[in-house]
C-alpha cells in the first residue's frame, strides 16, 4: 500500500502543470503572440529552453528551441561587444572622435565620439520620419543620409536611443578592420562560441527560421517588407535562436570574448558631461537596472515582426530570454515575470 501510494504522489506531480508554462501560455494568449521561445539558465545549467506556438502560423510549424528569431535591437550589444575588441586591440580608442574614421563628415561630428555612440549620448537621432525603409542602398548612401542629419543635442549632454548611431558603428568597424561588420562578428564571436547567429538575409535558404507577425486592428498579418541593406546594419539585423543565446550567456561570465575590465565597463550606465549617469541607465548596448536590489543587464528587441529581450541577473547567475514572433508585445514584462517564478525576489510588483 505505501508503495502504492508513493506511486500516486509521484503520478500526481508528474501531472501537475508547470506554472511557468501555465504564465507563458496565458500571456501569449493574452497578447496573441503566434510562437514563443524561452531560454532559463541558472548557475550556468539551462534548466529550461522551450518553445511555444507556431513559429510560421500558415504552415503550423510549432516552435523549438533550434529556431530561429531575428534579434531587432538586441543585436546592439554583439556590435558593442567588437568595438570593445577593436578598442583591447588598440585599433581605436573609445574616445576618437569620429572625424577620424568619417573624412566627409560634418564639423559637428569632430566632438562625437565612438563612446558616445555606444552609449546613445552623441546626439545622433533615428531614421527620418520619411525615410523610405523599401528602398535599397549602399553602406556609403547609408552613411551619407546619418551625415545629412544635425545633432539633436551637444554630445555628451543627455542620452537619446538612436539606431542611426549603431549603423554607424557597424560602417566603422568595416573602416577600421576592412571586413563588414557581420563578416567580424562572424568570425571573432558567433564561430568561436559555436553559434549558428548570424546577419538577416531573405534570400537564403535557413533552416528552422520563424516568420514574423503583426497585429493589424487586431488581426495577425506578416511583417512588413524592408530592403535587404536595411536587413544587414549594426542597429539589430541578426538571426539567433535560444540555444545561441545560452552559448552567448555562458562565454560572457568568462573572459573568452574581452577581458573583465571591457565587460564590466560595458555593463556600467555611461556618465553624461554633468558627471551624472545618463537617464536610461545605458551602457555600452546594455541597460543596466535593478530589479529589488539585484542588477540586472538586459536589453530588448523588435524588427520586421519580431520582438525579444534578454534579462541577465548576474547576481544570482540566472538569465531569461524570451524570443517572440509578434511585433511590439512587450517580451520583458515576460522575462522579469519568469525570473521571478525561479527567483521570488525577483518578482516584479504588480501591474
Amino acid at each position: 500500500m505505501l508503495a502504492a501510494i508513493v506511486l500516486l504522489a509521484a503520478f500526481a506531480l508528474a501531472q501537475s502543470p508547470d506554472p511557468v508554462d501555465t504564465y507563458i501560455h496565458d500571456e501569449m494568449q493574452k497578447r496573441q503572440i503566434p510562437g514563443l521561445a524561452l531560454l532559463v539558465v541558472h548557475n550556468g545549467e539551462i534548466i529550461k529552453a522551450q518553445g511555444y506556438g507556431f513559429a510560421n502560423v500558415e504552415l503550423q510549424a510549432p516552435v523549438k528551441p533550434e529556431t530561429i528569431f531575428q534579434s531587432g535591437s538586441m543585436g546592439k550589444q554583439f556590435t558593442a561587444t567588437a568595438i570593445m575588441m577593436l578598442v583591447e586591440e588598440g585599433k581605436l580608442s573609445l574616445d576618437d572622435p569620429l572625424t577620424k574614421f568619417f573624412a566627409d563628415a560634418p564639423p559637428a561630428w569632430r566632438s562625437v565620439t565612438v563612446r558616445h555612440l555606444l552609449s546613445h549620448t552623441g546626439g545622433f537621432t533615428d531614421y527620418p520620419k520619411n525615410f523610405d525603409f523599401r528602398r535599397d542602398r549602399s553602406e556609403d548612401e547609408l552613411v551619407k543620409m546619418v551625415e545629412s542629419l544635425p545633432l539633436a543635442f551637444p554630445p555628451g549632454s543627455k542620452w537619446e536611443y538612436s539606431n542611426l548611431g549603431y549603423l554607424t558603428l557597424g560602417v566603422l568597424i568595416h573602416r577600421v578592420t576592412g571586413q563588414f561588420y557581420g563578416d567580424f562578428l562572424h568570425d571573432r564571436i558567433f564561430q568561436p562560441l559555436g553559434m549558428n547567429t548570424r546577419i538577416l538575409s531573405e534570400a537564403d535558404i535557413i533552416p528552422n527560421r520563424a516568420a514574423g507577425y503583426q497585429l493589424v486592428k487586431g488581426q495577425l498579418k506578416n511583417q512588413e517588407w524592408v530592403s535587404p541593406v536595411l536587413n544587414t546594419t549594426a542597429d539589430g539585423a541578426l538571426y539567433f535562436s535560444i540555444l545561441d543565446l545560452a552559448k552567448w550567456d555562458a562565454a560572457l561570465y568568462t573572459e573568452k570574448l574581452l577581458k573583465r575590465a571591457s565587460l564590466d565597463q560595458m555593463w556600467t550606465p555611461v556618465k553624461l558631461n554633468n558627471g551624472k549617469a545618463n537617464s536610461d541607465h545605458y551602457g555600452f548596448g546594455w541597460f543596466v537596472d535593478d530589479a529589488a536590489g539585484h542588477r540586472v543587464i538586459e536589453h530588448e528587441g523588435e524588427w520586421q515582426g519580431f520582438n525579444t529581450n534578454i534579462s541577465r541577473y548576474v547576481d544570482d547567475r540566472l538569465t531569461v530570454v524570451v524570443l517572440t514572433n509578434l511585433a511590439s508585445c512587450h517580451p520583458d514584462d515576460i522575462t522579469h515575470h519568469v525570473a521571478g517564478l525561479y527567483v521570488p525576489a525577483l518578482m516584479p510588483p504588480p501591474r
